[in-house]
């Protein structure tokens, strides 16, 4: 740090509220002018706007305010806040004068006086850290004492436990996490165990906590640093690999690997496996045979396993129409539709129809819409129902439902079907935090629910919707099994399929209207693990361009000029890349292709800056969380509809406005992380869509990420033209290299111990698994036979 960068450090204003311009209450962002008293900065005005994150400031009330000068382009200069405090009374009549202030209903001089008296100079900080102090005091009636420490918490709790997390270098916006969690218990919680952050506090990892921990004194084997570590290893372990569960000889290595990053310390085996049985006594894990899960995985096969057999068990469906009845209204349903349907597909109404659970599945141009549409028509027919949401009573719910996991999936489920489809998180009510409003104690209202995109489901999820279907309901999965797996853990889909319990058809044959797309016909090779031999053959609908990975972004420039010449938009088009950084990157390949879609050229288009990613009215943008409040999801795709700058606007900050399909959202600037630019997008965020043309680089130094499952969604997102650019080699590597490794789960295993009577796996024979299944696993030095590996082998896996 030179000299002028410390003394930036140091400087600090202290003055008086005057007024406040902005106060945003979710996040703490603040705008106030202040009467500066006193500062140590090259500032000669009285007056001085002071902006960033911190509490509601009080009228007539002083603080000190430490940051750094900066000059705004269009406001001027502003004190940009690091940190804060109230600047309270320090003498005796100082706080007799705060205390006996109109702030204090109830506490005259007197009272202030006796307080003071009984507990100190400092009594401010004394009542704040322990109210029960104020019990001492003679006179004070409990309800006034109550009010006080109130109004002290009021006006300081909050500052004085962000001023102490600040020293524990925590900044204004983790702060108030924190502090939303723990409340005025903050301080005390973070000080006796600062590893409950890692539990408790989303964005804080093991080695944060750590360093804290290691400053508080708090290090080596203790049971708590132990104890989160274990919890920490699990939680990313399943969620960046998608496993339900770690085996426990897995769990243990990467444990003390992590507890010895330091180099300070050196953990036994036996220290570790002595915590997860009390971890497991706590109910913070759930130990079963070698394996080990989060409650909240475990639970939820669980509950996936025994709401499946609920609504299995329904048998009013297997007979209600004659199979002559069926036919015949099939037949008429043909004739209406002009549409001759295939056994399979003949099957897969009828076996929708009359059973209470079943799964669609089929690679692309196999008929799966025509099935969906099918369906919901005959349906409507055998029971005498209307298509027409509008026909229906506000008490007497439309009986169908579609959802699928992302916006744009339904969109499509609902352009094919001509019937209202939803996001699985909108249609089961959830709201962010607090959960999901639709469960068995407000099950969902309809007759048969349609999901399609069944692939992209993980565990939580499928628990939460099949916990919100009544008992009579009939329930058609609909997916592709040979697509990538859910972002979260699980593979749900997949475990359905193989463990047979539900009925299922699977369409196999490409029909007639999809027999002509040579990208259909690729993408079933793909699955089978091939790559047919004209690869690199200019077909009518797909073309491969022969580059390296330095040229990647200069054949995607020619390609996009090219396709924007003939009439296509930004919209129409989508490129795919798997990986972030570097020349052929989704970073780099998004500011290419801003230029060329949305360039401001003549300096005319509003524009804002967000770190290094400039964001313009016109562009394409990608949302990456789940809002909502909004109703906006992740994978959603939208266009800035427009700027504000702060000075147009007033709330005095710079935002940005998205549309989703005529949903508009505001983003201030500090949201704007919550979206990207999706010119390009990774193959993972594209799942649920379709585009006219896809444009698709494969190079080898994608050859982590390229597996043949990424590859063949890639190429189903594409309706009319396949663009393939790269290396053939890397492309021919990626399909040969069969799909990601196998997650664990144990949900087929439920559902056939359930549905099959078979036993489950038992990896342990013991009469007494508390005791001798953890002396014989957990006692035993896991690293036998293991004399080679890493903790970085088990990572590497399943990259």
């Amino acid at each position: 740090m030179n000299l002028f960068q410390e003394e930036q450090h140091n400087i600090y204003m202290k003055g008086r509220h005057i007024v406040t311009i902005f106060h945003n209450e979710q996040n703490l962002y603040s705008v106030v002018r202040i009467r500066v008293e006193e500062t140590n900065a090259v500032y000669d005005e009285k007056e001085a706007v002071v902006t960033g994150y911190f509490p509601p400031i009080y009228e007539h009330e002083t603080y000190i305010f430490y940051g750094k000068l900066k000059e705004h382009p269009r406001f001027g200069l502003q004190f940009h806040v690091e940190r804060f405090q109230k600047d309270l009374p320090q003498t005796k009549d100082g706080i007799i004068n705060y205390l006996s202030s109109s702030l204090f209903k109830g506490i005259g001089k007197k009272t202030a006086e006796t307080i003071v008296e009984t507990i100190g100079d400092n009594a401010i900080s004394k009542i704040l850290e322990n109210p029960s102090i104020l019990d001492s005091v003679p006179k004070l009636a409990p309800e006034k004492a109550k009010s006080l420490y109130d109004t002290l918490v009021e006006h300081q709790g909050l500052e004085q436990i962000m001023i102490g997390l600040n020293q524990y270098g925590f900044g204004p916006q983790l702060s108030l996490k924190i502090y939303q969690v723990y409340k005025q218990d903050t301080l005390s919680i973070i000080q006796s165990n600062p590893y409950k952050l890692v539990e408790d506090i989303e964005g804080i990892g093991f080695g944060r906590a750590d360093e804290l921990g290691f400053q508080l004194g708090i290090s080596g084997s203790h049971p708590d640093r132990i104890k989160a570590a274990c919890l920490y290893t699990l939680e990313t372990y399943c969620m960046q690999e998608g496993h339900v569960y770690i085996e426990a000889k897995e769990l243990l290595v990467m444990v003390k690997a992590l507890l010895e990053e330091n180099k300070r310390d050196t953990i036994e085996f036996t220290e570790i496996s002595a915590e997860l049985v009390k971890l497991e006594e706590e109910g913070k894990v759930i130990i079963e045979e070698r394996r080990i899960y989060s409650p909240s995985l475990y639970f939820s096969e669980k509950g996936i396993v025994s709401n499946l057999k609920r609504i299995l068990s329904q048998t009013q469906y297997k007979d209600q129409f004659p199979e002559s009845e069926f036919l015949l209204a099939l037949g008429k349903l043909e004739e209406r539709l002009n549409v001759e349907y295939a056994p399979a597909q003949k099957e897969a109404i009828q076996t929708a129809l009359m059973s209470p659970v079943m799964i669609l599945t089929g690679g692309p141009g196999t008929g799966k819409t025509t099935v969906i549409k099918g369906i919901v028509e005959l349906y409507a027919e055998l029971h005498g129902v209307s298509l027409d949401i509008h026909s229906y009573k506000n008490d007497d719910p439309f009986p169908f439902v579609l959802a699928a996991p992302t916006g744009r999936a339904a969109k499509r489920m609902s352009e094919s079907t001509g019937l209202p489809a939803v996001t699985i998180h909108r249609l089961l009510g959830w709201n962010g935090s607090e959960g999901f409003s639709r469960n068995e104690d407000n099950p969902i209202e309809g007759k048969i629910v349609i999901i399609d995109e069944m692939s992209m489901v993980d565990t939580y999820l499928a628990n939460q919707l099949f916990k919100a279907l009544p008992d009579e309901i009939q329930l058609i999965m609909v997916g592709d099994e040979d697509q990538l797996p859910s972002v979260g853990p699980g593979q749900v889909l997949k475990d359905l399929l193989v463990s047979q319990v539900i009925p299922t058809v699977r369409l196999e044959h490409i029909y007639r209207q999809a027999e002509s797309s040579s990208i259909i016909e690729l993408a079933h090779e793909i699955k089978k693990g091939r790559l047919p031999a004209n690869i690199k053959e200019q077909q009518k609908d797909r073309s491969f361009f022969s580059c390296s990975t330095s040229q990647i972004a200069e054949v995607v420039e020619k390609v996009v000029k090219n396709a924007k010449k003939k009439g296509y938009t930004a919209k129409d088009i989508q490129v795919l890349a798997p990986m972030y950084r570097g020349p052929a990157g989704i970073d780099h390949l998004n500011k290419l292709l801003q230029e060329i879609f949305n360039p401001n050229s003549d300096g005319k288009r509003r524009e804002l800056t967000y770190g290094d990613v400039v964001y313009r009215v016109g562009d394409k943008v990608l949302q990456l969380v789940n809002q909502p409040e909004s109703g906006v999801y992740n994978g959603d795709i939208g266009e800035v509809i427009s700027i504000l700058y702060a000075k147009e606007n007033t709330e005095k900050q710079d935002m940005v406005i998205v549309s989703f399909d005529g949903i508009e959202v505001t983003y201030t600037k500090q949201d704007l992380s919550q979206i990207t630019h999706a010119y390009c997008c990774s193959i993972h965020k594209s799942q649920g869509s379709e585009f006219p043309i896809v444009i698709l680089p494969t190079v080898k130094s994608y050859y982590r990420m390229l597996r043949r499952n990424l590859i063949y969604t890639a190429i189903t997102r594409s309706k009319k033209f396949l663009i393939l650019c790269g290396e053939e080699e890397a492309l021919r590597l990626g399909v040969e290299r069969n799909n990601e490794l196998t997650r664990k789960t144990t949900l087929v295993e439920k559902l056939k111990a359930t549905f099959k009577n078979e036993e489950p796996l038992n990896m342990e024979e013991s009469d007494d698994p508390s005791e001798q299944y953890f002396a014989m696993l957990f006692n035993t030095d896991p690293m036998i036979g293991m004399e080679n590996v890493t903790p970085y082998d088990f990572m590497e896996e399943n990259a």
